[in-house]
C-alpha cells in the first residue's frame, strides 16, 4: 500500500481564525515555475499573483517563494485567501463545556460550522478558534448553517478521529426539535427511512429509490393551533435528511428556504430562521470515558412567538 506523502505544517499563522489555503503542485507539468503554475491554476489572474509574490505572500516549507522559483513538482505552497465579504451573523455562540479535550458549543441559526463558500471568518470554526485562542481547534462532525443548537468541536489534532468515530460509527445518540404544521391526519410516531441522495452543486437533497440509507424517528411534542413542535431522533446522518423526511411527510419545517420550495433569501435577513434545533447529545467520551449530556440552552422563535409566526 503507498503511503501519502506526510503534510508539513503550515507556515503561515492563522488569520482571523481561518487557515491559510494549503496546495501541493502536481507531480509534473509543463511549467517553468511555481508562478506558471499558480497562474493557471487559481482564478486570482496574473497580477494578483504576481503581486502576492512580490510581496512574499507564497509560502514554502523554506518560505516566501520568489516570483522566479522553478516549479517543484510535489512540493506544497501557502497563502491567505482573500476573505470574502461577508454579512456578520448578529447572534452569539456560546460554550457549553470546555476540556483539555472537547469544545461543545451552541450553536445560533445562520452560521456555518466551518469555513465553506461565502462564509469564510463569519463560522463557528473560525469565531471559537478566535474567542479561546485555540488555533488547532477542528470539528467532529457538520451542523447545517440553518439549524441552530449543539456543535462538537476537538481541541487537539490527534483527538479528532476519536470523536468523528462517534458519529461515524453512530454512537452519538442525537436529538433535535422542530416546528411545522400539524397535520391531525398524520399518523404518528412514526420512523422514516428512505434513500437519500444529495448531488454537489445541488441545493436540494431528494429521496429516490433503493435500500434506505437514513433513517428518523419523528415524534409529536406538543399541539398549538395549527402547529406542532416536533421531537425528531436521526438514527443516521445524512445531508439535510430531517427536513427531506419531514417535507415527505407533508410537514415541512417552518422557515426553510429549500424544501419544498427553493427560495432565496437576502443574505442579511435574519428574521424568521429555519424552526430547527440540535437539541441534546448523548454520548460516551472515547477519551475519557466519561458519560456526556448536553442541553442547548436556546427556544424556537415559531413556538416562543406563536402569534407572531402565525399571522405570517
Amino acid at each position: 500500500m503507498r503511503r501519502r506523502p506526510r503534510v508539513p505544517p503550515p507556515p503561515l499563522p492563522q488569520r482571523d481564525g481561518v487557515d491559510p489555503v494549503r496546495l501541493r503542485l502536481p507531480l509534473a507539468g509543463p511549467w517553468a515555475t511555481v508562478r506558471d503554475h499558480l497562474v493557471e491554476r487559481l482564478p486570482k489572474g496574473a497580477a494578483v499573483i504576481d503581486a502576492m509574490m512580490r510581496d512574499g505572500a507564497v509560502v514554502g516549507v523554506d518560505g516566501p517563494i520568489p516570483p522566479g522559483a522553478p516549479f517543484a513538482p510535489g512540493a506544497y505552497v501557502w497563502f491567505h485567501r482573500e476573505l470574502p465579504d461577508e454579512v456578520p451573523v448578529p447572534f452569539g455562540i456560546e460554550v457549553l463545556y470546555r476540556d483539555e479535550h472537547l469544545v461543545v458549543a451552541d450553536k445560533p441559526h445562520f452560521l456555518a460550522t466551518i469555513p465553506r463558500g461565502s462564509h469564510v471568518a463569519e463560522t463557528a470554526l473560525s469565531r471559537l478558534r478566535r474567542d479561546l485562542a485555540l488555533p488547532a481547534l477542528s470539528p467532529a462532525h457538520r451542523l447545517d448553517r440553518l439549524t441552530a443548537g449543539l456543535v462538537m468541536f476537538t481541541v487537539r489534532p490527534e483527538d479528532r478521529g476519536a470523536y468523528q468515530s462517534l458519529f461515524q460509527e453512530q454512537r452519538v445518540r442525537k436529538e433535535y426539535e422542530a416546528v411545522a404544521p400539524y397535520d391531525p391526519e398524520l399518523t404518528l410516531p412514526r420512523t422514516v427511512r428512505s434513500r437519500i441522495e444529495k448531488v454537489r452543486g445541488v441545493v436540494a437533497a431528494r429521496e429516490i429509490p433503493g435500500d434506505p440509507n437514513s433513517e428518523s424517528l419523528i415524534e409529536p411534542a406538543e399541539r398549538r393551533g395549527g402547529l406542532g413542535r416536533y421531537r425528531l431522533t436521526p438514527t443516521t446522518g445524512r445531508t439535510h435528511q430531517l427536513r427531506v423526511h419531514m417535507n415527505a411527510l407533508g410537514i415541512p419545517i417552518l422557515g426553510d428556504p429549500v424544501y419544498p420550495v427553493v427560495t432565496d433569501p437576502a443574505r442579511d435577513d435574519f428574521r424568521r430562521p429555519l424552526q430547527l434545533l440540535s437539541r441534546a447529545m448523548e454520548f460516551s467520551d472515547p477519551i475519557t470515558g466519561r458519560a456526556h449530556r448536553f442541553e442547548s440552552s436556546r427556544s424556537l422563535g415559531a413556538w416562543t412567538s406563536y402569534e407572531e409566526w402565525s399571522a405570517g
